[in-house]
């Protein structure tokens, strides 16, 4: 006999505004079934779940419905205190009055009705429940870190100075991510190279951290706690073993046209190349799709110049499987380059560049040594317009978002070049000014004021070169769109923060969820902003979405967290509420017919196979089998399978039923 509590909660007023709860509470204890129906303002709070604890002792109910907010607020909360009294948290169920109720209507009778049948669905639906009890799942305590910017480095450090193992993975020859390229950083235009190189070194010295560079993820199987990576370790053509870092390699090859990525292609390197003075490791690799002897055959010259012998052409691709317990993804961003944009000149000036370019020239590293000079003819540019929300806020290109750090990055590229051309003209073309951080607005203002640059509200329309000039024709919006014609030589574009090309790929590797502009999704923008969809998997830095370095850390660092929380019990405790295959014993039997449908249908790769086999040992059927460690209790295998051989549990073709029929029994 079911002895059901039903406990309403008024949320405040966030329900009790336009549902009548007391109503609802004694409408319930009418319910069959029901032993003990209240409500009570803040169900949630300490004195809220005392009576939900103190009810269940009581009465000796079997089932607790909580009419209160989004279970995935606070299911947790409820089904924890009815453990703590001794009810299986599985036989308590929510039911959500807030969201799909109170806040979609008006105050009114019919509001209160539909009330009181969400309730309803939820009683028929706990009668139904069965105790289950939570899946234990062994940890393997090792984290890989795919990415090595600020925010994979970051992450690493935290894992690693936790005592726990870890590997990092960068596509790139060296860490350090786009921090490394910058100049300077705001607010307090402290050196980047000189934040960043020692927690570069640190990564590659620490015992617990095992770096992989020039690297890429090539599979991910498994589940939380128990993942197997393969990785693909690229062919570098560099013994690192015998490598020391010399250099002279470098020096004696003849190929030394092929423009620089590190530089934004405003600087060349060599086919064997270190991608800049501080990378780590310091070690070259060899540009095969740029390399005379990969091409031709011939040349050979940096193995006859090494001292070391440590030039091997014929070094393959090496794959590597490790077991990892987590992930943290770290991949970061890329910028749109000018080519994007042709209203600017598709990128056929040398002198229009992205804030990247910018920031390269004015790095001490970069390719002018810290000077700023034009690309096209090497001269000191008297006069630059730098324009903000290139690309970015402009539905019309197909980027409706903020890139969230243009206008404090175009600020400190105005006052850049203020400081190094003092004779030198700025201006900046904005929509409006967002600067959302700590100094961030002083900053800003401080550019202006301080540092003379000229800010101008408006947008650029077009840009087209004149007598070696760059004509920048906009309207200040200020001044009721006026229209402004500036002769600059050089114009920069904040461009939008785009996702990483082969992001789409990598999140489909891996089981991830990722958004319309191809940034990887979090599980919940508020209450799990570093979590994914795919148990064990977190993200961090800009790979979610445009970052600040002040953001990226400290979401780094809030991964980390969750990686050495999982790592700190040797098991890992999951909810029961996945998919079964029906099956019944003595004698083993499923109604399952083995099409393996719902193999095919699980983005999780939850399903096996399973053989059944008779009194002989010879295998009677194949059936399919639920892996409690992989499967997340998405579904997609019930709604596929053709012989209705799986359910859900907490989630029965059973119970869903007694819902659907709660509300057509009136």
């Amino acid at each position: 006999m079911s002895k059901i509590g039903v406990f309403i909660c008024h949320c405040g007023e966030n329900i009790s505004a336009t549902v009548d709860c007391e109503k609802v509470a004694a409408e319930a204890g009418k319910m069959d079934g029901v032993e003990f129906a209240t409500d009570y303002k803040y169900m949630c709070s300490d004195p809220g779940q005392t009576l939900i604890k103190n009810a269940i002792k009581e009465k000796g109910l079997t089932g607790v419905v909580v009419g209160a907010c989004s279970p995935r607020m606070h299911e947790p909360t409820f089904r924890k205190a009815c453990a703590e009294a001794g009810l299986n948290p599985y036989l308590c169920e929510m039911s959500n009055l807030r969201e799909h109720c109170s806040w979609v209507h008006e105050k009114n009778e019919q509001t209160t009705e539909k009330a009181i049948d969400l309730v309803k669905m939820l009683v028929e639906k706990v009668k139904k429940n069965k105790p289950l009890n939570a899946i234990k799942v062994p940890i393997t305590k090792k984290a890989l870190v795919i990415g090595g910017g600020i925010a994979g480095i970051q992450a690493a450090l935290d894992i690693a100075n936790a005592g726990q193992q870890v590997i990092m993975v960068e596509k790139e020859p060296s860490i350090g991510g786009h921090m490394s390229q910058l100049s300077e950083t705001f607010p307090t235009l402290d050196c980047s190279q000189c934040i960043l190189t020692p927690r570069m070194v640190e990564v590659a010295q620490h015992p617990n951290i095992t770096l992989y560079t020039y690297a890429e993820l090539e599979h991910l199987d498994g589940f939380i706690g128990n993942f197997k990576a393969t990785i693909r370790l690229k062919a570098k053509s560099v013994d690192y073993k015998l490598c020391t870092g010399c250099g002279l390699c470098t020096t004696k090859c003849p190929s030394k046209k092929i423009p620089s990525e590190f530089n934004e292609g405003l600087g060349m390197r060599t086919a064997i190349y270190t991608p800049f003075p501080q990378a780590v490791p310091n070690k070259p690799v060899i540009d095969r799709a740029n390399c005379t002897y990969y091409q031709k055959g011939k040349c050979k010259v940096c193995e006859k110049v090494c001292p070391t012998g440590a030039i091997q052409y014929d070094l393959p691709d090496q794959f590597i499987t490790e077991d990892i317990g987590a992930v943290v993804i770290a991949t970061g961003f890329n910028v749109l380059k000018t080519d994007f944009f042709p209203e600017y000149g598709y990128g056929k000036y040398a002198d229009v560049l992205t804030g990247l370019q910018f920031e390269r020239l004015a790095s001490a590293s970069g390719p002018t040594l810290g000077e700023i000079r034009r690309p096209s003819d090497g001269k000191v540019p008297k006069k630059i317009v730098f324009i903000a929300c290139s690309g970015s806020r402009d539905p019309a290109k197909g980027i409706p978002y903020c890139s969230k750090i243009c206008c404090m990055y175009t600020a400190k590229h105005a006052m850049l070049y203020q400081h190094k051309v003092h004779d030198g003209e700025s201006y900046v073309f904005y929509m409006d000014i967002r600067a959302g951080g700590k100094n961030y607005e002083e900053f800003v203002r401080r550019a202006i004021e301080d540092d003379g640059v000229n800010y101008i509200r408006g947008r650029v329309a077009r840009i087209y070169e004149k007598d070696g000039k760059y004509i920048v024709k906009g309207a200040d919006t200020l001044l009721g769109s006026k229209p402004v014609e500036i002769e600059a030589d050089m114009v920069v574009l904040a461009t939008a923060g785009v996702s990483n090309p082969g992001a789409e790929e990598l999140a489909q590797k891996m089981h991830v969820s990722y958004d319309a502009y191809k940034f990887f999704a979090e599980a919940h923008p508020k209450l799990k902003p570093v979590e994914t969809n795919t148990a064990g998997i977190f993200l961090c830095g800009a790979c979610q979405a445009p970052k600040d370095i002040p953001e990226t850390v400290g979401m780094a660092s809030g991964a980390a967290a969750k990686v050495i929380g999982l790592f700190s019990n040797n098991e890992l405790t999951r909810e029961p509420l996945i998919a079964v295959v029906n099956r019944s014993a003595p004698p083993v039997f499923s109604t399952c017919v083995g099409c393996f449908m719902c193999q095919t249908a699980c983005p999780y790769n939850a399903i096996e196979r399973e053989e059944i086999k008779g009194r002989d040992g010879s295998v009677i059927k194949t059936v399919a089998k639920v892996n409690p460690g992989l499967c997340q209790g998405c579904g997609t295998c019930v709604a596929f399978c053709r012989s209705k051989a799986i359910d859900m549990q907490g989630f029965s073709n059973e119970q869903m039923f007694a819902e659907v029929m709660a509300l057509l029994n009136e």
